[in-house]
């Protein structure tokens, strides 16, 4: 009866709560960085408030089905692990113990053996081949990248920092 009409106050404090809970959850998709090991496990680091960690544990487990997913939660430190079959499990114990427990059970994945780099190797080429000083517009980065999102876990040391105009070498003109 409440929301019959989307102008009250209940029902509008309902839709801001909705948004901002979307709003986190699509954040975290977006702003963390996620590494993987020979055995199939992706982990990585995010920070939410709102207890929306199944949501971004499903994201990624829609993208890479075939492996467990572990995220370790900064805000309530603690870790979701997602299976192969989606079921969804929270551990206190931190990150990296959580991985060497689950990466102990699986087998080695043969299609990893090709890969050399590391994850932050393949996200900085990623970052060099997109990122054209030609084409830089900084007012629409900053609009569409907020300043809040640069102390995201994934993009706290800024790797779109390392590549400023300022860090250049000589050796680069020549």
């Amino acid at each position: 009866m409440i929301l019959r009409n989307l102008g009250t106050p209940m029902a509008r404090k309902l839709i801001k709560m909705v948004k901002e809970v979307f709003r986190e959850s699509y954040r975290a998709k977006q702003f963390t960085r996620t590494e993987i090991n020979e055995r199939g496990v992706l982990f990585g680091v995010v920070l939410l408030k709102h207890k929306t960690m199944d949501l971004v544990l499903d994201y990624f487990h829609n993208r890479w089905p075939k492996c467990i997913i572990c995220l370790y939660n900064e805000y309530t430190q603690i870790t979701g692990i997602m299976n192969e079959n989606g079921y969804v499990r929270e551990s206190r114990l931190p990150l990296e113990k959580v991985v060497k427990k689950v990466s102990q059970r699986r087998p080695i994945m043969p299609y990893f053996e090709d890969i050399q780099f590391s994850g932050k190797e393949i996200f900085e080429t990623l970052y060099k081949t997109q990122n054209i000083k030609e084409r830089e517009n900084q007012r629409y980065f900053k609009q569409m990248i907020p300043n809040m999102c640069f102390k995201l876990p994934g993009m706290r040391n800024g790797i779109e920092k390392k590549f400023d105009e300022k860090n250049k070498k000589l050796d680069d003109f020549i």
